[in-house]
């Protein structure tokens, strides 16, 4: 184990040991807040070129499972902890987190106090940084918002997921879905096509009853081609569901604006108000991007509203069959408040195919 350095761009250093992969890594400095669900946020695809600061200080204590996994590898370009559990105690655990680190060649920056780190990213923002393993000042940082990195992460084929009977096909937009994202849908009987993100729609030989635009990393307005092809899928009526960087593009083909978050929402305990009945939900969260409510056109109104900041958390459309969200309500590994979203979004298509 060696030695190694965080090191940001405003010349802050932390000294701490580089576990898992002995390499350099540079990114996004963030944080995330959740006590448990690691292992499903180490393989989100929305981290991709971040690095992640866990403020929870003990991660690793019931290693990896491999049903946890949201893909099938870690997006990020690093990780920050505390201290790694190197002992998990699991009945099916298949790694520790060292092991898969290492075997997907991440490295783990370990024995800092994260607190301070966190702190200095609430007060400041989130800031591009590095971990090195000398300490240095002589080189450039890249960020990674500057490019479109939802197709650094998207899908090359088109994929079609099914359990069984169906009664409904979503075509699925893959800015770097999360694979509970798909079990969500699978289990209400919805058969998935899964197309890469810029795809044409109209290529689609089979019917479908709705789009579903995912998560994903990034700045959304990077994402240009799927920004047109949603304006032409709202033009033509067919009910449409955006979460996380898709609730973001959802809103931008509508008309409106996006905005970089100061240190962004990433953990599983976000409070969100639903305007239409004043109830409050816990949600599963991971943004760095969010929507402009009062650029919102007159017939799209702010859904959901984050009672930690008050910034928009969804919106729909009074007139056409078209939600967003900024949260996840496939909510893996939880908490479980706004699986309804997807209800909610299987009763439009059925109302549309009626019509």
């Amino acid at each position: 184990m060696k030695s190694g350095y965080l090191i940001l761009k405003d010349g802050t250093i932390f000294k701490g040991k580089i576990q898992g992969c002995q390499k350099e890594a540079q990114g996004e400095v963030v944080f995330t807040t959740g006590m448990t669900g690691y292992p499903e946020t180490l393989t989100d695809p929305s981290y991709h070129g971040q690095i992640l600061t866990f403020t929870y200080p003990l991660i690793g204590n019931y290693g990896i499972l491999k049903e946890a996994l949201e893909s099938d590898k870690i997006h990020l370009s690093g990780v920050v902890v505390s201290e790694i559990c190197e002992k998990p105690s699991h009945h099916n655990r298949q790694f520790s987190i060292h092991d898969w680190c290492l075997k997907n060649n991440i490295p783990v920056l370990t024995d800092i106090d994260t607190r301070i780190l966190t702190e200095k990213l609430r007060n400041h923002g989130t800031i591009i940084g590095g971990i090195f393993f000398e300490q240095k000042n002589n080189f450039e940082f890249k960020d990674a918002n500057e490019g479109n990195l939802a197709k650094c992460v998207s899908c090359d084929d088109v994929k079609v997921y099914t359990d069984g009977e169906y009664k409904n096909t979503v075509l699925l937009y893959d800015c770097g879905v999360k694979m509970s994202i798909i079990r969500s849908l699978l289990k209400r009987k919805i058969r998935v096509i899964k197309v890469p993100w810029d795809y044409d729609h109209k290529k689609v030989t089979d019917k479908f009853d709705g789009v579903l635009i995912s998560n994903g990393p990034g700045d959304p307005e990077k994402v240009i081609a799927l920004i047109e092809r949603v304006k032409e899928i709202i033009a033509a009526d067919i009910p449409v569901l955006g979460i996380c960087l898709g609730n973001q593009i959802l809103a931008l083909s509508l008309g409106a604006e996006t905005y970089k978050l100061k240190f962004g929402h990433r953990s599983q305990n976000q409070p969100v108000m639903d305007l239409k009945t004043q109830k409050c939900h816990i949600t599963s969260q991971n943004h760095g991007f969010a929507v402009r409510p009062e650029s919102l056109p007159t017939d799209v109104k702010e859904w959901f509203k984050n009672l930690n900041d008050n910034t928009c958390e969804g919106i729909y459309h009074t007139k056409k069959p078209i939600l967003g969200v900024q949260f996840h309500p496939e909510a893996n590994p939880g908490p479980t408040d706004t699986n309804w979203i997807f209800d909610l979004f299987l009763e439009n298509m059925n109302k549309h195919a009626k019509s």
